[in-house]
């Protein structure tokens, strides 16, 4: 083992990561709405298997067995996100057996001896409120607030570490624009107005937070992109910085500086896509540390063809299964600098890879995921000892479950799901974790 878990701070939290719609199923009990995932995934077309999250992981009735087995393999802390129509079926109005669910979650997780970390949005938005717009709604930012009002107050006295969002660039863009996810629209325009909205949402949802909850810590999770010229060419450098700034800078800069990119910003005004500059005061608001999804790096090439003048360059490094180059340098090089610019405490809240798993006799031998946890966490290991203030890392993911648009085709698990019978194997990689965790 080429690095031990004693090699870490005593605090630093090691643990899994989790999304509601992608794990809980139970879509219609103890009174849940319908989500926009419920929406999209029963869209035909829209998930390339034609599956849905209906039941998934049946994580909603099969809880306890998780946390069984993430006490077995050593976990210290476990990230999963509430979803908001368990809450507030319409979006605004109370639903107590919604909670109760995720108040015998956070029970069983501290009669555990797992802290839990809760992300209050990981994009299953109500439908109701998607009927008024979602997030391209001035209105959809004041119930997310008030459904995070709710949430701190039921948990507030047991969960001390927080999220508003995650991944809001997602959200907006792959959501809005690239229409890959839900609710699966196609407009730069309608991007743009959604991420602002999002971005009022954690405003609005930390200034909640510093009046509910008096010991915790809140955050926001961004995905976290080292994004790389492909050349040295003066055109390739200069595309690369304004992808740069698309992706890290506008909402990482924002929530911290109360501006937008500038050069970002002049880039889509120059093809005619508006940036709203109100509400700054809110989208700043102080909070506590950053979360850091890190999966690849990007590399970006000059195209005078495309609208913003930029291209995707496919990577020379082996791939995982999702696509995605692998590249732990990057990590590194991101916890860098998130620190260096921003000197907020971090914690990587994402990391992980989709392999080609196979269950055989009851086994999964996945060697490529424990290389690549491996050398992830070296990479994260480094920077600590480096000087970056990263108190925690959460493995992507506990168990395998619904991929978004590939539905169960990517299997990112530590643990293997057979989804007819819904029995959990642990794979060689969960086996090298729970070792880690001992060293």
């Amino acid at each position: 083992m080429r690095v031990k878990r004693s090699d870490f701070p005593a605090d630093f939290i090691f643990g899994v990561a989790t999304a509601s719609y992608q794990i809980e199923g139970a879509v219609n009990e103890d009174g849940r709405g319908p989500s926009i995932w419920d929406d999209f995934s029963h869209t035909p077309g829209k998930i390339i298997t034609g599956e849905t999250g209906d039941v998934a992981c049946d994580h909603y009735h099969r809880y306890k067995e998780d946390v069984r087995i993430m006490k077995e393999i050593g976990v210290e802390g476990y990230r999963f996100s509430i979803a908001w129509p368990r809450i507030m079926p319409d979006g605004k109005t109370y639903n107590p057996k919604g909670m109760d669910f995720y108040q015998r979650l956070v029970d069983e997780l501290l009669a555990n001896d797992i802290k839990p970390m809760v992300t209050l949005y990981h994009w299953d938005l109500p439908s109701a409120l998607n009927g008024s717009k979602g997030w391209l709604s001035d209105d959809t930012p004041l119930y997310f607030r008030d459904y995070a009002a709710t949430v701190f107050e039921k948990l507030g006295d047991r969960v001390k570490l927080w999220i508003t969002l995650n991944e809001p660039w997602c959200s907006a863009f792959l959501g809005y624009f690239m229409g890959i996810h839900a609710p699966g629209h196609t407009d730069i325009q309608e991007a743009i107005t959604a991420a602002h909205n999002l971005l009022r949402a954690h405003g609005l949802a930390v200034k909640e937070f510093r009046s509910v909850v008096k010991d915790g810590l809140i955050g926001l999770t961004n995905v976290v992109s080292k994004v790389e010229p492909a050349t040295d060419k003066p055109e390739d450098i200069q595309a690369a910085a304004i992808v740069d700034q698309l992706v890290n800078g506008w909402f990482h800069d924002t929530v911290i500086k109360g501006v937008y990119p500038e050069e970002a910003r002049r880039t889509l005004e120059s093809i005619g896509i508006k940036v709203r500059d109100d509400d700054m005061d809110v989208i700043s608001t102080p909070f506590d540390f950053f979360g850091v999804n890190y999966y690849t790096r990007q590399l970006i090439a000059f195209d005078p063809e495309s609208p913003m003048k930029y291209k995707h360059v496919e990577g020379p490094l082996p791939k995982t299964e999702m696509g995605w180059e692998i590249y732990p340098q990057g990590l590194y090089d991101m916890l860098k600098r998130l620190w260096n610019s921003y000197r907020l405490p971090l914690y990587v809240t994402e990391n992980g890879m989709a392999g080609p798993d196979v269950l055989e006799n009851g086994e999964v031998h996945d060697p490529y995921r424990i290389e690549y946890l491996e050398t992830h966490f070296e990479k994260a290991l480094k920077a600590i000892k480096d000087g970056v203030d990263l108190r925690g890392y959460f493995v992507w993911t506990l168990m395998d479950n619904f991929e978004w648009a590939f539905g169960y085709s990517k299997r990112f698990g530590l643990v293997y799901v057979d989804y007819t019978t819904q029995k959990r194997y642990l794979k060689d990689s969960a086996k090298w974790f729970s070792e880690f965790m001992k060293s």
